[in-house]
């Protein structure tokens, strides 16, 4: 890979969006709080899952499924399994961004790096995320894999990104606070930032980031060098 980075492509969940009020929807309907990351994880597994297997479902379909399940024979639920469930998918429509995230962007796009989302979820959660926050104009495209037809970290998302954009995988930065995203984008040619807000140590198993940031912009300081 040479030449420098042209565009941003931005993972959403987590990444860009502060996914912990979910946590308060989780205990108002009488679940444990701690079970947000059980879920999450357990939905992410069950999209790659189904990405392995050749096929796909909506992030929403997946998410709702994996909470009702865990959900189910919990005592003092205030509403049915998947009705809670439902609830606190419905969150996701009014999750702001982390706190670093606006003037990370505003770096990398006064820098003149064309930025686009690709994400797991879908492009109207994005754009909500986005206009709430005040930023939709930084952003060129809002790219999901609900159009590439398998989720990330299958190969086909990220080509389909690179492909919509007009570029080569390689013109192309993923930024992500997942590690699994970060090596599956580097296995398909693209370059890295790994977002590492929690000072976790990186997975020995995966490919290492080009860049790696504790906040969005120290990440872009980094990531412009490229």
């Amino acid at each position: 890979m040479t030449g420098a980075v042209q565009i941003v492509a931005f993972d959403v969940n987590q990444t860009l969006s502060d996914m912990e009020p979910l946590r308060d929807r989780l205990t108002a309907g009488g679940a444990p709080g701690h079970l947000l990351e059980t879920w999450f994880a357990a939905t992410l597994r069950d999209g790659f899952a189904l990405a392995a297997a050749g096929s796909c479902a909506p992030f929403r379909e997946v998410g709702t499924e994996a909470l009702r399940v865990l959900l189910s024979n919990r005592p003092g639920l205030a509403a049915a399994p998947g009705e809670l469930a439902e609830q606190v998918l419905a969150g996701f429509t009014e999750l702001d961004v982390h706190p670093d995230v606006v003037v990370g962007l505003r770096l990398l796009r006064d820098a003149g790096l064309r930025l686009v989302t690709l994400t797991n979820g879908s492009t109207t959660v994005s754009q909500a995320l986005l206009q709430r926050a005040g930023v939709t104009e930084l952003f060129e495209r809002q790219l999901s894999v609900e159009d590439a037809g398998r989720w990330k970290p299958h190969p086909d998302a990220y080509a389909y990104a690179a492909a919509q954009c007009g570029v080569d995988p390689g013109d192309v930065c993923l930024v992500a606070v997942h590690p699994w995203d970060i090596d599956g984008a580097a296995r398909a040619g693209m370059r890295t930032g790994w977002l590492n807000r929690n000072g976790s140590p990186y997975p020995r198993v995966f490919t290492s980031p080009d860049v790696t940031g504790a906040d969005l912009p120290s990440l872009a300081q980094r990531l412009t060098a490229l």
